[in-house]
């Protein structure tokens, strides 16, 4: 037998060697059964008698396939491949045989009504039906539909749905990899901005967080190539990348830095004992060794593996010594199977087998089974049991004890085990694994630029948050639907709802890497690791009450789980001593879990219902667990895992990221099994969560009740119960409750934070003030009496204070401000002193940085610290230049002297020691801390080794405390022996300086505590001999008592700088700037002017269009000018004649108002490109003005505007400042494109150049001997001599956006005001000339005969409006400026028109949908019509009969009211469609309207809407404005489809076009020979000639958004009707006609009877109907019409005499007694008749629109919908039938040519400034032509309420480009506001606020 095993094996050996087999059949010699070919190929023979023996000896179970086994006992079933299982595993739904024979024709299980039936019989609840979880095991309860994608989801093609933005964004967010395909190629990585820096793979992440040490691409490439690098710790190494890693994984051959930096240039490395070094010298477990996979990959841990090629025994196979695998129970068979007698004793411990025995006697003594095998007995066990020694006996197995038999919980019973659930789980039909009751599990995950969260069961996928900068640790809060997650990037912990909405900062402060985070949902407490600060941290869910919990000991904490029913909190710690573990949830208790065997322990979590805890280790690559308190540790996955990093677990199944994969996978929570990847192809996947109700049970008791356990602050849950905890350093003054505030506490700064360490508590931990805004902190101090902390920032330059607690934060002083880097605090009078290393000198102020002013500003280089004595009256401070040194003064600034000077290199810090009387400094270049007497003398080195860099200082009690830059720590030591030293902190970046507050400060008392010293301002401690002294704020001068302070600066340069306005005082001996304390914000201030008598400021800002003034002082800021500006460069004011001059380059005018604004003038208008600066010299009566324009000239007139002269117009660029100097006689100017300054004489004679090359200069002024001026270039001011433009000095520098500046004498006499006596004699303005005054009128007003009076407005003038404004240009004068008319609260104003008899303007507002009145002084506003309006788009008053009409597009009606809005009625509700435009014809009684519907038309009635007539109805396109000319008789109106102004008589015929084409014209007015009208696309007001068409002019030109216009002339609102005179004795409505009038009622009654006989009142108001009945008659039945409200019918003239004229409610005036018969009867006849003619005329126009237009559709869009937003198109769409929804070509003959031509008719109505073009699009596609003529149709595409788009500051404008075809183009607008350009052939020249200029030749600006 041994032989032929042999030599099977030999066959074997022989047959693959020769690469035989394959598929071919093994056949073995004659006694020998032929096992199955296995997988290898292989061949196995057995001796025949092991056939069919029960055991598997060929390791396949293919020798025992098909045998006859012994019968199962009675309990057991037999499977039909002959396996016994236990009988109630029958029908059970679960394959326990494995061939499913246990499950064939099993009786249908009855399903309950809440249950679903699977295909299997299982039932399974219904709720389980379609949840994304295989329940019925054979997956029939998940075949369902797919889900419907929302409309912000992408499809895949596996039908799962994805985020709409994931498409075609480089990332693969479908499985199937579908949204990636068929993407643009030119969506490739946006480029990142100038701030931005691009990582590796594309994303922009901000500069800022290139090279700070954090890895905020997650692939380290914004830390490659850094020569800064944040260092790591001595126990790390630092990858080249940057990264920091365990210094041990240094050439252990495996790659750890990103960038493989730490496996370069190593020589070997060392493994560890329980590690095998591979090849390639990497260290791998050592039980990975020979296992059959190639963990080296290289293959050599599978090098020289004994008998590789065998593949191991099956497991019930036993292994022999010679290799061979024989079956289990051929063991100590008392045979030798293996042929070496391995498998019998000796070698095994066998028993004794008796082999008389007999299955037949007494079961051949075994305890349940026995069978006959070769003659002897075998005893075996039913299942459940296992053999005992004895291998009779049968013992109950228990699977309890075996994992994964059960999912959760498990009950042992005799020969089985029962399963069972934890609360909150279900058990599922296979009785074995639990279901957790509830939503089905999302798996939330974190991708370091979003968070998003997938359905683990299906392929759904979904973003919960994006634009996240560094998302890494992330949980969530179940029972308050919120999820927080930190961010490494923004050093923030952040929370937000689970919809995504309402993102908050939870902690803001004090993190460097926050790793992990986790949520306890019972106390609701927030627990977070920072393994850049070392410590476990909880706070509130809110972030309040945050406490350092764990801090000693840890190293690099990373994963946190908590385990709040158990009170438990675990985290691992990946330093250099890898550990788990875990204490109680306040801290206490602290235990190690787990410390070797770990070397990355990164994801962390805890299955609550299992009672386990699972971790990763990405070094390790392994996934192990262990109970919670670490025992029975065990892997689960050791393969397959390159880099885990976070896990979760769920149910039966873990779910962990892997960076190195960026994907999410699943195994089996017991068994490792099972392994899929539910994700991948992700971006950086980071922490992920279950989230699930179950994975936040609720199962656990709140130990701190309702009232938070009576603790005043924190509430921490403990073992059983809890603790009350304080936030970080207060102290508990009980055991519940905290100190309210910290006694002491050493406070230092560290750049982009503050921090504190308590001195309170023992805990020493650095907490971070909330500050908002810390950008580089230096300096700091205190002042324990208020609470306030002060510190400085250097790159903000400010200094700013808050609460100690970080409350009540604000800035103390940000301006002239360069590099404040020393701060001390007088805490005895409350003043704020400071160093500026910038500006080199040494300022105090008031505490909240009032009265400020410049102490010490000579002979100082670079001034550091400084510290001061209150009790002395001395200062200090360092100073750290070219020599160095420390001096001391006064800290008045007197008695300065040098005490140190030899020996210093940089010295920092300094401390003053009052008790010991001594003073202390730190230099960083010696490296010493030193100290001395107050004088200098006894000078002793205190520490002098190791000291890097020293740079904060500070004392307190007997220790002296120092912050060191290199060593990054804070360190102490005794102040007396400088022995003791302790470090209190460290691996602290960017320390600065330090101090400790306290709060027992020495006070003494000093004279200024009494009367402020006496003085006006401020009170200064002196040294003893003094005391104290006053001084003054910046730039006064103290008066000769010493005491009291001049009331301001006497001489000073005033200069705006876009966002503030500076003074420099000319009376002091340095130049410090102030700036005016407007608390009003400014935009672009540009110009400036000063009023040295009232002491008033006034300038101009172009962005918010306005001229303002205030006081010196910063008070009684008022607008002075707030209307009508557009780019105001110049302004000047005249002191003298108390006036206001200004230039607008925007508008290209000079005007003049008084100082308050009043009587606005403008000047000049013609003739001007773009004036700039502008000087007045009012003694001759001259204004100057520079002009940048295409032609640069520098001009002159009288300043009245007369006797223009043009001085210089050669050898001038950019004339950017101007000024006189009136003592010189001389002109000067500043050119910024010839960089010069030069002079002239007052004629522009003898011209010279002063000063060149100057950079850029703008502003110039002279005061004195001095010019001085500002330049952008090198953003300083300059002084320069006056006459000969030598001795140039810089003023003041380092001063970005500066503008316009003034030099101001206020102590120089004003001249002699020539308008001094009566002003002149004039009503209104006095100007002065060179040879005296003129009077003037406001613009637009002519002066009168008497040249002296003006009349309050003009006689004839246009009004307009705009939407938001209403103004008005006199006809008057011929400057036709517009000036505003002040109507309050204006949003939409469509249509005006006037009432000359009240002097009232009515108007409509599409906003607020009302119809209001005002005068035109903006008084008396009120609003007539509020209710019932849609779309008033045309309004007409009737001046005669004081009524108004109205059009209301929405509701397609017309109506009436009297004038004060009473008596409403509708008068035209039928056959309209969009009517717009309407016009009165008193004296004619007529009413004209158009309506560009369907079928555009102009229609005309009578005033009481009877008659109706269509006048014009063919060759109109939209008729949009519509007025009458009351002179020659006939209407005009604009067509703006058409393109053309025509006109026609009052019946419609004689028509003409007068203009054409017109660009899109929409309403007109006409006065004397002139048609005017508003164009929207030219932004203009245009006129022609009414009888011509020629002269074509712009009246004013670049208004947005122009709406109606109105003529206001006595002449226009002429002649008279019947209702002319009371009324017509209507009692409410009377409406005239030709020859006589007709009364009628409102549609609603109103308290006042109603009558439509004039003359007679009735004595009570009707019931029904508002008619009366004549006395004595019958009333007729009125017929029904279309019209709302009673019927109207006129009365002729010849029926006047008729008594009553009566017809329904409409009644003349009555002349006579009776009523003829036969009046009647003809009455009613010619009522007949008309009612016949209107019915053949419907029928008529029916058909002939029917069959006239054959193939005709309609193209129409809905009205012009008012009531969008601004500049945002919303189209309401009307009612109508669908045929109006198609388009309608309209084909007519065209003209001379042969072709049809298509006329395209589009309704008028896109909105217009609309920023949407897909009308256009539309529209762009349909290229008609009309009459021969190519242009291109037009709609309508300004929306009427869209707010005229102010230019942008500065936008210069740029004329709308013409297509250059004969078609002219289509009006595109665009959301950028396009303006008109001046001079296009010509580069735009500078303007600083304009972006686009002409180059300068000599130096490019």
């Amino acid at each position: 037998m041994q032989v032929s095993v042999v030599l099977c094996s030999m066959i074997t050996f022989f047959l693959r060697s020769q690469g035989v087999l394959g598929s071919a059949e093994c056949s073995c010699g004659r006694n020998h059964f032929t096992c199955a070919v296995s997988a290898f190929g292989e061949c196995t023979c057995i001796p025949a008698q092991w056939q069919c023996d029960g055991d598997n000896d060929c390791g396949d179970h293919s020798d025992e396939d098909g045998c006859m086994l012994p019968t199962c006992s009675p309990l057991d079933f037999h499977c039909d491949n002959g396996k016994c299982i236990r009988r109630s595993w029958v029908c059970d739904g679960d394959n326990d045989c494995e061939d499913d024979s246990d499950e064939q024709d099993c009786p249908p299980r009855e399903c309950e009504e809440d249950e679903f039936h699977c295909q299997n019989g299982y039932c399974i609840r219904s709720l389980w039906h379609c949840d994304g979880d295989n329940d019925c095991g054979d997956n029939s309860d998940e075949l369902c539909d797919m889900r419907k994608c929302s409309d912000k989801e992408f499809r895949c093609t596996d039908g799962s749905c994805i985020a709409e933005h994931w498409y075609c964004d480089g990332d693969t967010d479908c499985k199937d990899g579908s949204d990636e395909e068929n993407c643009p190629s030119d969506v490739m990585t946006a480029t990142c901005s100038v701030e931005e820096f691009q990582c590796a793979y594309g994303r922009c992440i901000l500069d800022i967080y290139h090279c700070d040490g954090d890895d905020d691409c997650g692939d380290w490439s914004d830390e490659s190539d850094c020569s800064s690098h944040q260092p790591c710790r001595s126990v790390e190494f630092m990858c080249s990348s940057g990264m920091c890693i365990n210094a041990g994984w240094r050439c252990d051959g495996e790659f750890d830095c990103d960038d493989q930096s730490d496996e370069k240039n190593c020589t070997t490395s060392m493994c560890t004992a329980d590690q095998f070094r591979c090849a390639s010298g990497r260290c791998i477990r050592l039980s990975w060794r020979c296992d059959g996979e190639d963990d080296c990959s290289d293959g050599s841990d599978e090098d020289d593996c004994e008998k590789t090629d065998t593949p191991p025994c099956a497991p019930d196979q036993f292994l022999c010594g010679n290799g061979r695998c024989i079956g289990q129970r051929k063991v100590c068979n008392e045979v030798s199977d293996c042929g070496d007698g391995t498998d019998e004793h000796p070698h095994q411990d066998c028993r004794p087998r008796s082999s008389d025995g007999n299955c037949n006697l007494n079961n051949g003594g075994c305890s349940q089974k026995c069978q006959m095998a070769r003659g002897l007995v075998q005893c075996t066990c039913h299942t459940g049991y296992r053999l005992m020694e004895d291998g009779r006996a049968c013992q109950d197995v228990d699977e309890c004890a075996e994992e994964g038999y059960c999912s959760q919980g498990c009950t042992n019973t005799e020969g089985g085990f029962q399963c069972w659930c934890v609360q909150g789980y279900e058990l599922r039909p296979d009785k074995r694994s639990c279901k957790a009751l509830g939503p089905e599990p999302v798996l939330l995950f974190a991708n370091r630029i979003d968070i998003r969260q997938v359905l683990p069961h299906r392929s759904e996928y979904t973003l919960l948050l994006n634009n996240l900068e560094n998302a890494i640790a992330l949980d969530f809060h179940h029972d308050q639907e919120l999820v927080f997650w930190s961010d490494v990037t923004l050093d923030r912990i952040m929370k937000a709802n689970l919809n995504g909405s309402n993102v908050e900062e939870v902690v803001s402060t004090g993190l460097e890497s926050p790793g992990g985070l986790a949520i306890d949902w019972i106390h609701d407490k927030l627990y977070w690791t920072d393994s850049g600060t070392s410590r476990i941290e909880v706070a509130n869910l809110d972030g309040t009450h945050r406490k350092v919990l764990l801090w000693q000991s840890m190293e690099k904490p990373r994963a946190i789980a908590l385990h709040p029913i158990e009170g438990k909190i675990y985290w691992t710690d990946w330093g250099n001593t890898p550990r788990i573990e875990y204490a109680n949830m306040d801290g206490s208790n602290r235990r190690v879990i787990a410390d070797t065997h770990l070397f990355w322990p990164n994801g962390l979590t805890i299955d609550y219902a299992g009672h386990r805890m699972y971790w990763v280790d990405a070094k390790h690559h392994v996934i192990e667990r262990a109970d919670l308190d670490g025992r029975n540790r065990k892997a689960v996955i050791s393969q397959g895992l390159p880099h885990p990093f976070a896990i979760t677990v769920f149910e039966d199944s873990l779910y962990w990221t892997d960076w190195h994969t960026k994907s999410i996978n699943s195994a089996n929570k017991f068994t490792g099994k099972n392994q899929e990847i539910i994700r991948n192809k992700l971006h950086f996947p980071m922490d992920i969560h279950t989230l699930h109700p179950q994975r936040q049970p609720a199962g656990g008791r709140n130990r701190c009740g309702t009232n938070n356990g009576g603790c005043s602050h924190l509430c921490l849950p403990g073992n059983k119960t809890y603790t009350c905890d304080c936030p970080t350093g207060f102290k508990k003054v009980d055991q519940h409750n905290c100190a309210l505030s910290l006694d002491k506490f050493l406070l230092f700064a560290r750049r982009t934070d503050i921090r504190r360490i308590s001195f309170d508590t023992e805990d020493m931990s650095d907490d971070v003030i909330p500050l908002a805004d810390v950008r580089n902190a230096v300096a700091l101090d205190w002042h324990a009496e208020e609470g306030f902390i002060y510190w400085t920032d250097v790159t903000t330059d400010s200094i700013n204070r808050a609460q100690w607690d970080g409350s009540r934060q604000e800035v103390v002083v940000d301006t002239s401000l360069e590099s404040p880097a020393g701060l001390a605090i007088d805490w005895v009078t409350n003043k704020l002193y400071w160093t500026d290393a910038g500006t080199d000198r040494i300022e105090v102020s008031n505490a909240d940085g009032s009265m400020r002013t410049v102490l010490i500003w000579e002979n100082l280089d670079r001034p550091r610290d400084i510290v001061v004595d209150p009790i002395g009256g001395y200062m200090y401070w360092t100073d750290w230049g070219v020599s160095p040194k420390i001096e001391q003064a006064g800290m008045d600034a007197s008695s300065r002297i040098v005490i140190i000077s030899s020996n210093l290199t940089w010295p920092n810090g300094l401390a003053i020691d009052y008790q010991t009387q001594r003073l202390y400094w730190a230099d960083a270049g010696m490296k010493t801390i030193e100290f001395g007497n107050f004088d200098g003398s006894d000078r002793q080195v205190l520490i002098g080794s190791q000291l890097p860099h020293p740079f904060g200082l500070t004392l307190h009690e007997e220790k002296l405390y120092w912050t060191d830059w290199q060593s990054k720590s804070i360190q102490c030591a005794n102040k007396m022996t400088g022995l003791g030293r302790q470090t209190l902190a460290e691996n602290l970046e960017n320390l600065m300086d330090i101090h400790m507050f306290h709060r027992y400060r020495t006070t003494v008392r000093t004279p200024c505590a009494v009367n402020n010293g006496g003085c006006s301002h401020l009170c200064l401690l002196a040294p003893p001999t003094k005391g104290s002294s006053c001084t003054c704020p910046t730039g006064i001068n103290l008066q000769l008592d010493g005491k009291t302070c001049t009331h301001g600066m006497s001489s000073f340069l005033i200069f705006a700088r876009r966002t503030d306005i500076r003074m420099v005082s000319l009376d002091i001996p340095y130049f410090a700037d102030v700036v005016l304390a407007v608390n009003r914000s400014m935009k672009n201030t540009i110009a400036i002017g000063v009023d040295p008598k009232e002491g008033k400021v006034y300038w101009s800002d172009s962005t918010l269009k306005k001229v303002s003034r205030a006081n010196i002082n910063g008070t009684a800021h008022e607008d002075i000018i707030a209307t009508g500006l557009m780019t105001t460069d110049g302004l000047a004011v005249d002191a003298v004649g108390r006036k206001i001059y200004w230039t607008d380059t925007g508008t290209n005018r000079i005007e003049v108002a008084n100082l308050d604004g009043s009587m606005r003038k403008v000047l000049i208008w013609q003739n001007l490109d773009s004036p700039r600066a502008i000087a007045l010299y009012h003694e001759m009566g001259y204004m100057y003005w520079t002009d940048w324009g295409e032609h640069a000239k520098l001009e002159r007139s009288a300043m009245d505007g007369s006797d223009r002269l043009v001085l210089i117009s050669n050898n001038l660029g950019w004339p950017n400042g101007l000024a006189i100097d009136s003592a010189g006689s001389q002109l000067l100017w500043a050119d910024a494109h010839t960089e010069r300054i030069e002079a002239a004489d007052l004629n522009g004679l003898n011209r010279r150049t002063l000063v060149s090359p100057v950079q850029h200069p703008y502003g110039l002024t002279v005061l004195g001997p001095h010019i001085y001026w500002t330049d952008w270039q090198s953003r300083s001011i300059q002084r320069a001599d006056k006459s000969t433009g030598a001795n140039t000095i810089t003023v003041r520098s380092n001063l970005p956006g500066l503008m316009d500046i003034q030099a101001v004498d206020r102590e120089k006499p004003l001249s002699f005001n020539k308008c001094g006596r009566r002003n002149g004699g004039c009503s209104h303005l006095c100007l002065p000339r060179p040879n005296g005054t003129s009077c003037a009128c406001p613009t637009g007003i002519l002066l009168k005969g008497d040249a002296r009076s003006c009349d309050d407005s003009p006689e004839t003038y246009l009004l307009f409006s705009n939407r938001v404004s209403v103004r008005r240009i006199s006809l008057d004068t011929n400057d036709h400026t517009d000036v505003h008319v002040p109507v309050p609260e204006l949003h939409n104003v469509i249509s005006l028109d006037y009432d000359s008899v009240d002097g009232k303007l009515y108007y409509t507002d599409v906003s607020l949908d009302v119809i209001r009145r005002v005068n035109l002084d903006g008084t008396g506003m009120e609003t007539v019509i509020s209710q019932g309006l849609k779309t008033t788009d045309g309004l007409a008053v009737d001046w005669v009969t004081r009524n108004m009409y109205w059009t209301d597009t929405g509701r397609n009606t017309i109506e009436v009211a009297r004038l004060d809005g009473t008596s409403r009625k509708v008068l035209v509700n039928n056959s309209l469609d969009e009517p717009r435009a309407i016009a009165v014809f008193p004296s004619k009684g007529y009413l004209f309207w158009t309506d560009w519907g369907h079928i555009a038309k102009i229609e005309r009635a009578h005033l009481d809407g009877s008659d109706r007539k269509v006048l014009i109805n063919t060759d109109l396109g939209w008729p949009n404005g519509l007025t009458l000319d009351y002179d020659t008789r006939r209407i005009f109106w604009v067509d703006a489809h058409l393109d053309r102004i025509e006109s026609s008589d009052l019946n419609g015929k004689l028509r003409q076009i007068l203009v054409s084409p017109v660009s899109h014209p929409f309403a007109l007015t006409q006065q004397d020979r002139w048609i005017y009208w508003t164009d929207w696309q030219t932004k203009s007001i245009q006129r022609v000639d009414k009888h011509t068409g020629r002269s074509k002019e712009t009246v004013l030109a670049n208004v947005e958004g122009l709406m109606d216009i109105i003529i206001v002339s006595p002449q226009r609102q002429s002649g008279t009707n019947h209702c002319g005179v009371n009324n017509g004795g209507c009692t409410h409505l009377c409406f005239a006609n030709t020859n006589s009038f007709v009364c009628a009622c409102p549609d609603e009654p109103d308290s006042r009877p109603c009558s439509t006989i004039s003359g007679y009142v009735p004595t009570s108001p009707d019931r029904e109907t508002t008619s009366t009945p004549a006395p004595n008659k019958i009333p007729k039945a009125s017929t029904d019409t279309p019209q709302q409200g009673p019927p109207l019918i006129n009365c002729t003239d010849k029926s006047l005499s008729v008594e009553g004229c009566l017809e329904s409610n409409v009644v003349t005036a009555p002349h006579g007694e009776g009523l003829h018969i036969s009046y009647v009867i003809g009455g009613a006849l010619t009522i007949l008749a008309i009612l016949i003619i209107i019915t053949a005329f419907i029928i008529y126009r029916h058909k002939k629109s029917k069959f006239a237009d054959p193939g005709v559709s309609n193209l129409t869009y809905s009205n012009p919908s008012y009531r969008t937003s601004t500049q945002e198109v919303k189209i309401e769409t009307s009612q109508k039938p669908p045929i109006y929804n198609q388009l309608r070509y309209k084909k007519e003959g065209g003209g001379d040519s042969g072709y049809t031509k298509e006329k395209i008719r589009i309704v008028e109505g896109v909105c217009l400034l609309s920023s949407e073009e897909l009308y256009w699009e539309d529209l762009k596609q349909l290229k008609p032509s009309r009459g021969g003529l190519h242009t291109c149709m037009r709609t309508d595409t300004v929306s009427l309420q869209a707010s005229s788009a102010s230019l942008d500051d500065g936008e210069t404008e740029q004329l709308l480009q013409e297509e250059t075809s004969e078609c002219s183009s289509i009006n595109t607008l665009t959301p950028v506001t396009v303006t008109p350009q001046r001079h296009p052939q010509h580069s735009l020249p500078d303007t600083g606020w304009i972006p686009t200029r002409k180059p300068s030749t000599e130096s490019e600006v």
